[in-house]
């Protein structure tokens, strides 16, 4: 007499920014564990990572449009990893800055995680979730330059130090790596008018396999704040 065996099912993990960069390389480390939803704008922006990744389920819709984001959350009953890698650098001095720049600076890089995260609390709750915020350097110190980037990321991290306390039963991580080579460096650093030297920066499969880590530490520890630096 032969017993059945269970399989226990994969935890479902949402990345948002997963169609290139940094949400492209947490998909593909995050993959053989994970049931993955790989969120973006439109479904033809994953293209590339879901040739890569067939198994995964594409998750397209615009994060500030919020009526959108409720009703594309609203099939997800236990989510058991977010990942809130989508952002924006839009860059500037305070005097050459415009109240467009500062309120979608803001809007994309904090309020939109706020409200997603909101949203999906009863799935992440169902689950004793993990809520990963991919924060930046600019989260912990500002620089010339950087004011409205790295207010959207200190208000970040206030933010997860605040879920942290508010939800007890999640778990809730920011990781602030220095500059990643991807492909909004790259448009930074045209931006600052010097050449692009890849080995100057952390590669993105270095700050994926962080996040792999941060999940997959046992449940007596928290890892509640990682910081990275080109070494």
């Amino acid at each position: 007499m032969t017993s059945a065996v269970t399989s226990t099912p994969k935890p479902t993990a949402l990345i948002t920014g997963a169609s290139r960069g940094l949400g492209a390389a947490i998909a593909r480390e995050l993959a053989p564990g994970h049931e993955l939803l790989l969120g973006a704008r439109s479904r033809e922006s994953l293209g590339g990572i879901l040739a890569e990744l067939p198994e995964a389920t594409p998750w397209p819709v615009e994060l500030t449009d919020y009526p959108a984001v409720a009703a594309a959350a609203a099939g997800i009953g236990r989510l058991d990893v977010l990942v809130h890698n989508a952002g924006i650098a839009d860059l500037g001095t305070i005097a050459d800055s415009s109240v467009e720049q500062w309120r979608n600076t803001v809007e994309a890089n904090l309020i939109a995680v706020a409200e997603l995260t909101r949203v999906l609390l009863p799935a992440l709750r169902a689950a004793d979730g993990h809520v990963v915020l991919i924060n930046s350097g600019a989260g912990l110190r500002a620089h010339p330059g950087w004011a409205s980037y790295a207010a959207s990321k200190f208000g970040l991290r206030a933010f997860g130090d605040a879920l942290r306390q508010e939800e007890p039963a999640l778990r809730v991580t920011s990781i602030h790596p220095g500059r990643v080579d991807t492909d909004m460096q790259r448009e930074i650093i045209a931006g600052e008018g010097r050449d692009y030297r890849p080995e100057e920066f952390l590669r993105p499969e270095t700050v994926a396999i962080a996040v792999r880590q941060a999940i997959e530490t046992p449940r007596d520890g928290h890892p509640t704040e990682i910081v990275l630096r080109p070494y």
